[in-house]
């Protein structure tokens, strides 16, 4: 049955009959007179797989951080009476070769990977969105120049060059190899991201923007940007999750974290040796590097269903969909 409206909270029905009264500012749908943020929320909690992968990376992170309170064994302290001895009541994960604690080892080296790759998100997703959005407004020899660098980058092998670089970093602070490699994450995104904000800068409001005078770094950051935070989120999710698989890549051959330090690229190729007699080496190493980064992904397709309007996963089913009523004819 449709209804016609004849006025503020009165409809209607189609087919004839007494009007219906409905109370003024009542959503009529799903949607109307919710902001934007809560829809995302409200979105994001109906993705099972994107709550679970969220809970499982607060969990991992939490745990790693907070496991030398409760660990029995630091992870640069030797257990001189056990050697390559499996799990047990005072070795939760089993010790390595030397008497190291594999568990606080493990706890270790998820922290570093994860740290790394959160941080290694942040700073591309920063260097993207101010070359980005700086070459898609200026437009000129400034669009010319910065995706001349962008596209220079593109072309030269980051793998190798962070191989190459990263022997000289050792003994320095972990932090320049983040930098390192947050120097390689960001181009793809730019050209992304300049795109979208020479449509944007046509847009009424940036002009009318212009028009009031106000300055283009305002303009870019109040106006621009914002309208592009979608997809930045997005994008920073992506970046974490390659940025652990390419940290505990080059770690696995000896360019990334080093000794006496570790994360789970070194605890893998430590223990890669002796996968089939000592397994507790590398399983543990293993399968949480696998869990960390599925769930950054599951993260990931939950955002982007989330904020996108069209996509159909964050949106709520109709309850006829989800419950088919039988009903008897009389």
């Amino acid at each position: 049955m449709t209804t016609t409206d004849v006025g503020a909270g009165t409809h209607v029905p189609s087919g004839g009959g007494a009007p219906v009264e409905v109370p003024t500012g009542t959503p009529t749908n799903e949607t109307e007179g919710i902001t934007r943020g809560r829809l995302v929320l409200r979105r994001f909690l109906r993705n099972r797989l994107a709550l679970v992968g969220l809970l499982t990376l607060v969990l991992l992170y939490a745990v790693s951080l907070l496991s030398p309170l409760f660990a029995p064994w630091a992870y640069n302290e030797y257990d001189y009476t056990a050697f390559l001895q499996p799990p047990s009541p005072s070795h939760w994960f089993g010790t390595s070769q030397i008497g190291e604690d594999v568990f606080a080892q493990t706890m270790r080296g998820l922290q570093k990977s994860l740290t790394i790759g959160l941080l290694t998100g942040l700073i591309s997703i920063v260097i993207a969105s101010l070359v980005g959005a700086s070459a898609g407004y200026f437009g000129g020899w400034v669009d010319r120049g910065l995706m001349w660098l962008v596209d220079l980058l593109l072309v030269l092998p980051s793998f190798l060059i962070i191989a190459v670089i990263s022997p000289a970093l050792r003994g320095s602070s972990w932090i320049l190899f983040v930098l390192l490699l947050g120097l390689f994450a960001w181009m793809i995104t730019a050209r992304i991201l300049r795109g979208m904000t020479m449509t944007l800068r046509e847009r009424e409001f940036v002009k009318a923007a212009k028009f009031m005078g106000a300055p283009s770094s305002v303009i870019i950051r109040r106006h621009i940007l914002p309208n592009m935070a979608s997809l930045m989120i997005i994008d920073v999710t992506i970046t974490v999750g390659a940025t652990i698989l390419l940290e505990t890549g080059l770690s696995y051959f000896g360019f990334g974290v080093q000794p006496p330090d570790v994360s789970l690229g070194t605890l893998i190729r430590d223990g890669s040796n002796a996968a089939v007699t000592t397994p507790w080496l590398f399983l543990f190493a293993g399968g949480l590097l696998v869990i960390a980064v599925l769930a950054v992904n599951f993260i990931g397709d939950g955002l982007r269903d989330a904020l996108d309007p069209n996509s159909r996963g964050g949106r709520r089913r109709p309850k006829s969909a989800r419950k088919t009523k039988k009903v008897a004819t009389p």
